[in-house]
């Protein structure tokens, strides 16, 4: 893989910043991400200082792969807070437009699996003002994968029918979250019926043409249903194939590295530029 479209997620690296853009351009990789958290939430950064921040990064020789926020806390199906909710995600969407990237990764809550839910509605009505404002400040909102399937995440793109709903393809969310699902429902996990779902490497036929950001992250699970998070190359995502199949896809962007576990983030981050390097 060419180091232009490799990204390391900054926060990840459990240092400033700052320090961690001047460490991750050394690596002569492409791109950072960021965490639109701290210092780099919306209402922390004036006009001024989004424009600085572009430009410092690109002193660095790098770019802005994407920002990131809600991991998980937001459940745009729910009606509470639903309003905030949308409000926010505005802001983050001005937010990647004025950063020059035009993307900001979101996990937007659980989404039924039938659209006679009125959760589905809920969420159909947030994405359909958020593609609106998206589409008016020139970024997307891409739908971070995991807890529902793929034909689930392209239905819901298709329903809207907008270029401002895109995908952040995470296949080692789509390892985890059926053993996640299962744990919190006091049920077996399946593993045969989770990856026939999930299709954590084979999703990306279905939603290649609709995937704008990736993150490059690993795991497995157990034969006990323990999900972990694993390093590159050590867990069930055949990275070879699935690379492959975005590239079928015509998919041009970043693979952003994400270690959310680990004693190691530094050491575990840029072993995975290497092993993204050799495929």
């Amino acid at each position: 893989m060419d180091d232009a479209r490799i990204a390391a997620k900054l926060n990840n690296l459990g240092m400033d910043r700052y320090e961690a853009m001047e460490l991750v351009a050394g690596w002569g990789i492409g791109g950072v991400h960021l965490s639109a958290s701290g210092p780099f939430e919306p209402e922390n950064l004036s006009a001024q200082d989004r424009r600085d921040l572009v430009r410092h990064v690109e002193s660095l020789g790098v770019t802005i792969s994407a920002i990131m926020k809600w991991g998980g806390g937001v459940d745009l199906c729910e009606e509470e807070n639903w309003d905030a909710n949308v409000e926010e995600g505005k802001r983050l969407l001005e937010l990647a437009a004025d950063l020059e990237c035009g993307i900001w990764g979101a996990h937007v809550g659980i989404m039924p699996w039938e659209t006679s839910d009125p959760g589905w509605d809920n969420m159909v009505r947030a994405m359909e003002r958020l593609a609106a404002h998206g589409e008016s400040v020139g970024a997307c909102v891409a739908i971070e994968m995991g807890p529902e399937p793929p034909r689930i995440v392209r239905r819901l793109i298709e329903t809207v029918g907008s270029e401002a709903i895109r995908v952040n393809y995470d296949p080692a969310n789509l390892v985890i979250w059926p053993a996640l699902l299962a744990k919190r429902a006091g049920e077996e996990y399946d593993r045969e019926w989770a990856l026939e779902h999930y299709e954590p490497v084979e999703g990306a036929k279905t939603l290649g043409e609709f995937v704008v950001h990736c993150h490059a992250k690993d795991a497995l699970v157990e034969d006990d249903g323990q999900y972990q998070e694993v390093p590159l190359g050590t867990g069930w995502v055949d990275f070879e194939r699935w690379t492959s199949l975005l590239d079928d896809a015509g998919f041009e962007g970043f693979y952003a590295i994400e270690r959310e576990v680990g004693d190691d983030p530094v050491g575990d981050i840029r072993a995975a530029v290497d092993y993204l390097r050799g495929i």
